[in-house]
Formats: structure tokens, C-alpha cells, sequence
């Protein structure tokens, strides 16, 4: 058959845009199959974070501490404009985890993952450090360390992105209603039609169990669905650190600066029901800002937050007790050569791993698919728009300011972290708003609206402001209603 793809991917979230990418790279002809927007579930709901997962090494998670500390570093390289440092400041509580296992743990987090360009841990007077001024008095001894940020959603589309610039075929809003084995490899019945494939990999997430029952096959692992859920309120502080606080129940959680003028506070570990609503529950927002009260001299209340979102993980299930100490370790399992066409099914995962995940997953395939001929590429392959050395945002920023002069710094900002080297694309010859087209609030233009409807598959309002762009956060009920008019819904 000439129209069967050597590769049919189900999942357009990290880890299925990841594997499309790889698998392209390397020779495949690639299937793309995504039943909402690109990372309309977990991926565009995480932390926001490339990190090792400090807490993790309670756990006894060494491996998946140190495969993903490598990786922080390989990701910073190939994404700049995307994913930025951030220093982490950890304050010493009195009563919670001793101070020794405080310094072993950052030790170790500083020299297990081959850390090269990233700062080390040092340790700080809060009543000295800017980060102390926020907090309320009391609090002296705090550790200062390194990890990084993400735009996760953006990460996602520049994946799909590459993969589509290497031939691959996307295909948003098609949901899979089922696969069967047929002599050439897959025949995949969709909501838009049918597909056949020479292997089929899925990556669905959360609804990994529930594409295995579509094909008829008997899942290798249980699955624990835990949601995480966030709270973003005005601004708590103006300095550039974030926060990794300690409660007394033993978890933890963040507060990291979020697009500029708001403060993003998470995560909750709570055990979801398949079909129940992914939502933060009063009690999580409630708990979120209680956590936060504990610690900031400023008292944060439910009525203060403007925004909510919540994801939920799918964590393999180990016969953890509390959801939090889940593993968030990931496995890949192939079918056998005589259950007929290659299926290769990803259990778990952190958005952190997923690049040497997908790289193992091509792995495993070209065992199978002769089309994979290429060698693993993807570790300093750049992602489309970073293009440029992960010391040169600012300049990149500089070259911008130059040339589009009637973009004030905030606009800069946002644009080269959204869009790097590409940012141009839309930009164009534009002297003046004027040229960019309608502009429909928070430096938002017809021309950018049209670029990502055009190049990134977005769809809705929805897919525009909460997913290629934060945007949702600062445009008003009206503008948002003029851009869904305008995008047709």
C-alpha cells in the first residue's frame, strides 16, 4: 500500500510529540493522532518545571533523579527561548526535615546529574537575601539551588512542530475509535476517516488503559491517576527567585513567578476517578493557600486567585500509599514479534524525561521498523525557534528591540520566550501595530493569531490563550469573545 505510514502515533502530548519527532528524524513516515489539541490534557497542566524532583530522592528514586538532571541540562540547550534556569530557594523549618538531610539530598542533587553550566547550591541568610523579604519574620537559614522552567504547552507544539518539518503527518481533533492487526501492520479507524500504520504507539496519558481496551489488548500495568492542581494569584514578589516550601504534613510545594506580573503556587497529589471532573477542588485551592499563608508575611485567600488548572498524571501503579510517593518513572512495553504488528505502549513519565523517553521508544521500534534507520539525533537537535546558544536571549531580545522598535519590553519578552528565532516569521517587515493587524488585547495581533492557526495548529480561543500563549490571564471577557468571533467560534 503506498498511503500506510510506517508510524502511527495516538497522544498529541509530550511524550506522543516527542516520539513523532524522534521517529521522523530518523527516516519514518510518521502519523500523528491527537482527539483534542495538542497538549490539551496533562502536558500544558504540569508545574512548569525541568528539574530532577529534589523530593524524589526520599523515595529512593536515584536512577529517575539522575536521568532527569541529565536531561535538564540537554533540554536547556535545544529549547533557550522556552526554558530558562530558575534558582530555587529551600527555607530551613524547625521541626520539619533536619537540616543534614536538607545538604545530602542538594549535594547530591548538585553531582549526580553531570550539572555543568548550571550554578551549585549555596546556602543563604534570609534576612540578608531578597527572597527573604517576602516571607514572614522568623526565617534565617534557607538553600539556594538550581533547576529549570518550561513552557510546557509550547514545548509540546515546538515537538510536533519538528516532527511535521521532518515530514510527519498531525492530525488534531481526530479521535481514535479503534486499531485491529491486518496483514500490512494497522488499520486505524478515526473520527476523520481511516489510517493504516506499520506500528502504532500509545502515548495517550491518562487514557493509556483506555486506548489498550479500544485494541483489545491486556494492559501491561496499572495505572494510578493522580490530579495536580495550581493556583495563580497577583504577584507575591518582585525578585527573580522562586520557592520550594515544606509543610508540615510532609509534602510540598511551590511558588514560582508566572508570566510576568502573577505568582503560580502547586502542586496537589490527589487520587482521581476515571470521568470525574479535572478541576482544583475548594479544598485543594483552599489548601494551596494555606500552605502559602505559612510561609509569606502577605496572607493569600481563595478570593485572591484569578486563575486555576489542574492535570492529572499518570503514575504507574506501585502500591504506593499516598499519591505523592507514586514513582514517576515510566515504562515502554513492545508486543512480542508473534502477536503480529509491533504496539508499543508508555506507561508514566514526567515532562521532564520525555525526550530520553522518546529516544527509547524509537529505540525499541527499529528493532522492528527498517524505516528507522537513522541513528538517535534529538539530544542537541534545537527545537524550532532555538536556534541559538542558551547564553544569547538576551541578544536575541536586543536584535528585536532594534528592529521592531513599537514593541515595549514586555512585548520583547513574552514574544522572544514564546517563539525564539521564529518570532520573525510573524513579525515580518511590521514598522507599527498598525501592520500586525487587529489587536485584540495584551499585545495580542492578528498577525500572531493567524501564525499560530496557520503553522501551529491552533483551532479556538482556547488553544490560543491558554496553550500557544498565556494571554488568557490578561485579556477581558470581551476580548476574548471578539478572538473566538474571529477564529470562527
Amino acid at each position: 500500500m503506498n498511503d500506510i505510514f510506517d508510524l502511527a502515533v495516538i497522544g498529541g502530548g509530550v511524550n506522543g510529540a516527542g516520539i513523532a519527532r524522534d521517529a521522523a528524524g530518523r527516516g519514518a513516515r510518521v502519523l500523528l493522532l491527537e482527539a483534542g489539541d495538542l497538549a490539551q490534557g496533562t502536558s500544558s497542566a504540569s508545574t512548569k518545571l525541568i528539574h530532577g524532583g529534589l523530593r524524589y530522592l526520599e523515595h529512593y528514586e536515584f536512577a529517575l533523579v539522575r536521568e532527569s538532571l541529565k536531561e535538564r541540562e540537554a533540554l536547556w540547550a535545544i529549547a533557550p527561548h522556552i526554558i530558562h534556569p530558575l534558582r530555587f530557594v529551600l527555607p530551613y523549618v524547625e521541626g520539619l526535615r533536619p537540616r543534614w538531610l536538607l545538604r545530602l539530598g542538594l549535594f547530591l542533587y548538585d553531582h549526580i546529574g553531570g550539572r555543568k553550566k548550571l550554578p551549585a547550591t549555596r546556602t543563604v541568610d534570609l534576612r540578608r537575601h531578597a527572597a527573604g523579604a517576602p516571607l514572614k519574620g522568623g526565617f534565617g537559614t534557607a538553600f539556594e539551588y538550581s533547576d529549570g522552567w518550561v513552557d510546557d504547552a509550547r514545548l509540546v507544539v515546538l515537538n510536533a512542530l519538528d516532527a511535521a518539518g521532518h515530514g510527519a503527518t498531525v492530525r488534531t481533533r481526530t479521535r481514535v475509535k479503534g486499531a485491529t492487526r491486518v496483514p500490512e501492520g494497522w488499520r486505524i479507524e478515526t473520527t476523520e476517516g481511516t489510517y493504516h500504520a506499520r506500528a502504532l504507539v500509545n502515548a495517550a496519558g491518562p487514557n493509556v488503559l483506555a486506548v489498550e481496551g479500544s485494541l483489545g489488548e491486556a494492559p501491561d500495568y496499572a495505572m494510578r491517576l493522580v490530579r495536580g492542581s495550581h493556583i495563580v494569584v497577583p504577584s507575591l514578589f518582585d525578585h527573580p527567585y522562586a520557592y520550594f516550601f515544606q509543610l508540615p504534613d510532609g509534602r510540598i510545594f511551590f511558588a514560582i513567578p508566572y508570566q510576568r506580573q502573577f505568582t503560580l503556587i502547586g502542586t496537589t497529589d490527589r487520587d482521581q476517578a476515571p470521568g470525574d471532573p479535572v478541576k482544583a477542588s475548594d479544598e485543594e485551592i483552599a489548601y494551596l493557600c494555606e500552605g502559602a499563608s505559612r510561609y509569606f508575611a502577605k496572607q493569600i485567600t481563595p478570593d485572591q486567585v484569578v486563575w486555576t488548572y489542574s492535570g492529572v498524571r499518570p503514575l504507574i501503579d506501585d502500591g504506593s500509599g499516598k499519591p505523592e510517593a507514586a514513582t514517576r518513572g515510566y515504562r515502554l512495553e513492545l508486543s512480542e514479534p508473534g502477536e503480529g504488528a509491533p504496539l508499543l505502549s508508555v506507561y508514566g513519565g514526567k515532562i521532564t524525561t520525555y525526550r530520553h523517553l522518546s529516544e527509547e521508544a524509537v529505540d525499541k521500534l527499529a528493532t522492528r521498523l527498517p524505516a528507522l534507520s537513522g541513528r538517535p539525533w534529538t539530544t542537541r537537535a534545537p527545537l524550532p525557534g532555538g536556534d541559538f546558544p542558551v547564553e544569547g536571549l538576551d541578544d536575541l531580545k536586543a536584535g528585536l528591540a532594534r528592529d521592531y522598535s513599537f514593541l515595549g519590553a514586555a512585548d520583547i519578552d513574552r514574544i522572544t520566550r514564546a517563539y525564539g528565532t521564529r518570532a520573525r516569521l510573524w513579525l515580518g517587515q511590521a514598522q507599527g501595530w498598525q501592520a500586525l493587524g487587529r489587536l485584540f488585547g495584551a499585545g495580542l495581533t492578528q498577525a500572531e493569531v493567524d501564525y499560530l492557526r496557520e503553522q501551529e495548529w491552533a483551532v479556538s480561543a482556547e488553544d490560543v490563550l491558554w496553550r500557544r500563549t498565556k494571554l488568557g490571564l490578561l485579556l477581558g471577557a470581551d476580548e476574548q469573545a471578539a478572538l473566538a468571533q474571529y477564529l470562527g467560534g
